[in-house]
């Protein structure tokens, strides 16, 4: 019998709000990002083609259309967390305590990317795109194709391929990376270790997300499980 552990959860969920609260994140976002190049005109986040605000946004936007979002981000992780532990969880309900210790805003274009990289402090993240080019006109680009704008994950093994001998019996692992293609309204949430990377992007709309970083605790403690020696 063949049985394969360890899976990596991957979940997109799309917002029913995004056309109302799209457009006016995109403004808000664009202002600060304004104000912070007046302030600080010599800095290289403001003046090239990637721009990251500070992860406090949590506490610098009061806006009833940022807490639908945020609202939306906390519904989605709560499914998504169960669905991925419901093999894993003990039967009895147990009560989730959720919070999101940071959340920031980038904004992206001229080719700008963001390397390979990983979250810490969190045992799940998540991008939301605000805005980004249509499909049609995103992978049109003459060089990135459909790749433009892209944020692509990375198999967990990653550090390992690079030694390991590759043949046709150990096919399954070299489909290393899964590519998410991005979308207005669309919410993307992976466990923080997963290495990711925004891909270059060039459009006429900037691509602008929100990213952040959640931790869940149960009410009850956090050890589920004995770990004691047997």
């Amino acid at each position: 019998m063949l049985a394969s552990y360890w899976p990596v959860p991957l979940a997109t969920h799309l917002c029913p709000d995004a056309a109302s609260i799209n457009p006016v994140l995109a403004r808000v976002f664009r202002a600060m990002r304004a104000t912070e190049a007046l302030q600080n005109p010599e800095s290289q986040a403001v003046t090239q083609g990637f721009y990251a605000s500070n992860d406090q946004l949590l506490k610098r936007i009061d806006l009833p259309e940022f807490k639908q979002l945020i609202q939306f981000f906390a519904h989605s992780l709560q499914q998504t967390v169960s669905a991925a532990n419901k093999d894993t969880w003990p039967k009895e309900r147990i009560s989730l305590q959720l919070e999101i210790l940071g959340c920031w805003f980038q904004i992206q274009n001229g080719m700008a990317f963001h390397d390979v990289h990983t979250h810490g402090n969190c045992s799940w993240s998540g991008v939301y795109y605000v805005q980004i080019d249509h499909t049609e006109k995103r992978i049109s680009h003459p060089a990135m194709g459909e790749q433009n704008g892209i944020t692509r994950f990375y198999g967990p093994y990653s550090q390992w391929q690079a030694g390991a001998h590759m043949d046709v019996g150990n096919a399954y692992l070299q489909k290393n990376t899964i590519d998410v293609e991005p979308a207005d309204g669309k919410l993307v949430l992976f466990p923080a270790y997963l290495p990711h990377k925004a891909m270059p992007y060039e459009g006429d709309l900037d691509r602008i997300i929100v990213s952040f970083n959640a931790q869940l605790h149960a009410a009850q403690g956090d050890q589920l499980f004995d770990f004691s020696a047997r």
